[in-house]
């Protein structure tokens, strides 16, 4: 199995966090391709970012597409352009937030999200009841710029554990989901720390990537996630036109 690991924003570090937790998890025969968006944000935090972060996104799925990958993960909690690469691409497309609510749903009947920033909880609650878990998963925020994540000493390990803490206290939280894939690398220890589930997105979304090739299932392209349309694309997207070179 070929499966494709995509940051959609240009930090190359984080990429290389994710693509790890990937590799831990994956089975003997699955290789992991990390890839990094050319063009965008450097992180993703709220949904300007992501808007912008789309056409690194996408011209990266529709390289691996033709590289022969089996399935695509996106390495963003937001699940930041998921509809738009289900549309693109021909093989599977997880985002992280679907799978690990899915993981989670599976382990517990009530679950905390712990995010980064404030506007990212927002989006996560909205993400989380499309899904169809907002009677179940409560989001919180840590107060913790993404970037902070790759500086041992910004203190942002401890705001995450003071948040995780309050989860376990007052919401009642029978396991716990990290809601960034710069956080992919701590899963385990805080697992080990809280005695509680903890759920990385990256390594969910892997494994039911491995499931869904395995069954030979990919995306439907009848309804909403029909190849897009081909038409004229003005200006600088005429590149992402759908059909073009």
């Amino acid at each position: 199995m070929r499966i494709l690991v995509v940051n959609p924003n240009t930090t190359r570090s984080m990429t290389e966090k994710a693509a790890e937790a990937a590799r831990a998890v994956a089975g003997p025969g699955t290789e992991i391709i990390a890839a990094t968006a050319q063009m965008g944000p450097v992180s993703i935090e709220g949904h300007y970012d992501g808007a912008l972060a789309l056409p690194g996104l996408l011209a990266e799925i529709r390289q691996a597409e033709d590289a022969g990958v089996q399935a695509a993960v996106i390495a963003c909690f937001d699940d930041t352009g998921l509809d738009a690469a289900r549309s693109l691409a021909g093989f599977p497309v997880l985002g992280l937030c679907e799978s690990a609510l899915v993981t989670a749903g599976f382990l517990a009947q009530r679950f905390t999200v712990v995010t980064t920033l404030e506007r990212s909880r927002v989006l996560l609650e909205n993400l989380s009841r499309h899904y169809g878990f907002g009677g179940r998963a409560k989001v919180r925020a840590a107060d913790i710029p993404v970037l902070e994540l790759e500086d041992p000493m910004s203190g942002a390990l401890g705001k995450l554990r003071f948040q995780i803490e309050l989860a376990l206290e007052q919401d009642g939280a029978e396991a716990i989901v990290l809601g960034c894939a710069g956080m992919a690398d701590l899963a385990r220890s805080l697992q080990e720390e809280y005695g509680v589930p903890v759920i990385d997105g990256v390594s969910a979304a892997v494994k039911q990537a491995e499931a869904l090739i395995a069954q030979r299932l990919t995306t439907s392209k009848r309804g909403s996630y029909a190849t897009p349309l081909a038409k004229v694309y003005a200006g600088a997207m005429g590149a992402f036109a759908p059909g073009a070179v």
